[in-house]
């Protein structure tokens, strides 16, 4: 763990800033007429792909149709070294040289070509009830104040209001709640989070709480249980994206039934390739794309390989899955980044994003397909969300329902988060 220096900035290992120069981000309109950066370098250290053919056009279409990423984690950093102090760690420098190192930096950012990242606002299972809620009120502002702190963020809670601020050159910077339990059994408090800035809620994290089954714990209402339909449909209401990342299967099916508006999964891979239960099972794939929703593809090494170490290659194997399957249309990326301690190599931090698409170039995906998949798709679900709001709005008010009002549920004890 970093220690805060005496200034409170946590130390670097080498304090010189290194050779990394500022560059102005064209987003998708203005790069569609200028069709480059200006004064742009796209080395990536480490990199083998980095001098090809491929990589300059993954790089291009880039600068055309900037990537939107569904997952980053490093609001979760701020808390866990530095107790949420912003002054703490300086995403304006290299945060790579910091003790441990992490994956996210606004130089980084522009060299991998990033135009929108969903920051996730995590609170772990072993907070649970009114400290769990407290925690994630926290984390939004936490969240909303690192965004204000940075220039180059430019806070989004529509797809126009991305894309405007891609074509100011920033970097739309929304926000995903990242596991129900925080709701405590409340959705007045989804409400809240919503009017906080959040624009999508993970259903569960790591733990079945009492409404919704996890993937990775044991289930007790066979998926959704009525209550969590009832938070479904207000969601819709809303216009909040339905997360199915860390859900059951069975999870992903109820809110499927129950959603009128398309949902995410924000940072899952193709269980038709690696069978971890945090991926997507094929015909829940199948359903995804009857609803109009996005996978968008994790770069967690345990969940895009058996094997180890885990490459791009593995990655783009899941987008492969995901096409052959259901279609371009349906992919996006949620990298999960600064989320987990090990990344596939050629994937090491956010300036590797034009590393994947180079291998799926190289693999023979058009210029088209790639844009959707990099930020297209998850704009048109935002939109379709955006839509099915409007509409049920005209038709009610937010919804009066309380838990109790549903079938009782035993109370879930949370536990930590892996």
């Amino acid at each position: 763990m970093s220690t805060p220096s005496a200034s409170g900035v946590l130390e670097l290992h080498d304090h010189e800033e290194g050779d990394v120069e500022r560059r102005e981000f064209l987003g998708a309109g203005a790069a569609a007429a200028a069709g480059l950066f200006a004064g742009t370098r796209h080395s990536l250290a480490a990199s083998p792909d980095n001098s090809g053919h491929e990589y300059r056009r993954a790089v291009e279409l880039l600068e055309r149709a900037p990537l939107i990423d569904g997952h980053n984690d490093v609001v979760w950093q701020y808390r866990q070294r530095t107790g949420n102090r912003l002054d703490g760690i300086d995403l304006r420098r290299d945060t790579s040289r910091l003790d441990p190192p992490m994956h996210t930096d606004v130089p980084r950012l522009r060299r991998g070509r990033v135009g929108g990242q969903f920051w996730s606002v995590y609170v772990p299972t072993d907070l649970t009830g009114p400290e769990a809620t407290k925690a994630q009120l926290e984390q939004l502002d936490t969240a909303r104040r690192m965004i204000d702190r940075y220039d180059e963020f430019e806070f989004a809670t529509t797809a126009d209001q991305v894309e405007r601020a891609a074509e100011r050159g920033r970097i739309a910077s929304m926000l995903g709640v990242e596991g129900g339990h925080v709701l405590d059994n409340s959705p007045a408090v989804l409400r809240m989070c919503y009017e906080a800035g959040a624009r999508y809620l993970t259903l569960t994290h790591d733990s079945t709480h009492d409404w919704a089954d996890s993937a990775t714990d044991e289930p007790r209402h066979g998926g959704l249980s009525e209550f969590g339909r009832a938070v479904v449909s207000e969601m819709n209401w809303l216009g909040m994206l339905v997360d199915l990342s860390h859900v059951h299967p069975r999870t992903m099916h109820d809110a499927l039934d129950a959603s009128e508006a398309p949902v995410i999964f924000s940072h899952s891979s193709a269980r038709g390739v690696t069978d971890h239960p945090r991926n997507v099972p094929d015909d829940v794939l199948d359903r995804v794309a009857d609803n109009g929703g996005v996978v968008m593809v994790t770069f967690v090494p345990s969940y895009v390989t058996d094997r180890a170490p885990a490459t791009a290659a593995d990655v783009a194997d899941h987008v492969d899955h995901i096409r052959d399957r259901v279609g371009a249309e349906h992919i996006g990326i949620g990298a999960d980044y600064d989320g987990i301690t090990e990344t596939p190599r050629g994937l090491e931090d956010v300036s590797a994003y034009p590393t994947l698409f180079a291998e799926l170039l190289r693999r023979g995906y058009g210029d088209e397909e790639l844009q959707h998949i990099a930020g297209r798709n998850v704009l048109r679900a935002m939109r379709g969300v955006e839509d099915v709001s409007a509409r049920l709005r005209e038709k009610r008010e937010a919804s009066d329902a309380k838990f109790e009002d549903f079938a009782p549920a035993a109370p879930t004890a949370g536990r930590a988060a892996s």
